[in-house]
C-alpha cells in the first residue's frame, strides 16, 4: 500500500480497503455468474487489524451462497509485512451481488453446489445471513 492511501498514523484508510473488497468481491461474483453484477448489500465488514504503508495486501474472495438472482461473496483480506514475511488477517467481509441482464433486469444465477465440509459450512452460514437480511428488510417505497 502507498502513502497516499494512508492517514497520519500510517494506517491505510478504511475506505481504501472497502473499495478493494468491493472490487475483489465484484470480480468473483462476475466470474461465477458470467454476466454483469451490481453490489446489492454489504452485509458486514470487520476490521481486525490495520494495514500499514508498505504492506502487500491480498484479497481472497469466494462465492459462499447462490440464490435465484443473487450471490453472497465472502472476502478475506490479508496484509504481508514484506520485511518479515508476517501475514496478518486484517479484514473480513460479506457482500451480496445481483446478476443483471443486458437491459439491467435481475436474471438467474448458476447453481452453487458446495462439495467440501468447509464449503458446506460457508453455505449454511451464508444462508442464515440471507434469512436474517430478508427478515430485516423494509418494504420499498
Amino acid at each position: 500500500m502507498q502513502p497516499a492511501d494512508a492517514n497520519y498514523l500510517g494506517n491505510i484508510h478504511g475506505g481504501v480497503i472497502m473499495k478493494l473488497i468491493d472490487e475483489a468481491a465484484g470480480a468473483c461474483a462476475f466470474r461465477f455468474c458470467r454476466t454483469n453484477v451490481v453490489t446489492a448489500a454489504i452485509d458486514r465488514i470487520d476490521f481486525h487489524h490495520p494495514v500499514q504503508i508498505g504492506n502487500l495486501v491480498r484479497l481472497l474472495a469466494n462465492v459462499n451462497y447462490a440464490g435465484r438472482t443473487s450471490v453472497e461473496v465472502g472476502v478475506r483480506v490479508e496484509a504481508e509485512d514484506l520485511t518479515t514475511g508476517m501475514v496478518t488477517h486484517t479484514n473480513s467481509a460479506y457482500l451480496v451481488f445481483v446478476a443483471l441482464s443486458g437491459t439491467g433486469r435481475p436474471i438467474p444465477v448458476p447453481r452453487l453446489t458446495p462439495v467440501t465440509d468447509e464449503q458446506k459450512a460457508w453455505y449454511e452460514k451464508a444462508a442464515e445471513r440471507r434469512r436474517k437480511r430478508l427478515a430485516e428488510r423494509e418494504p420499498a417505497d
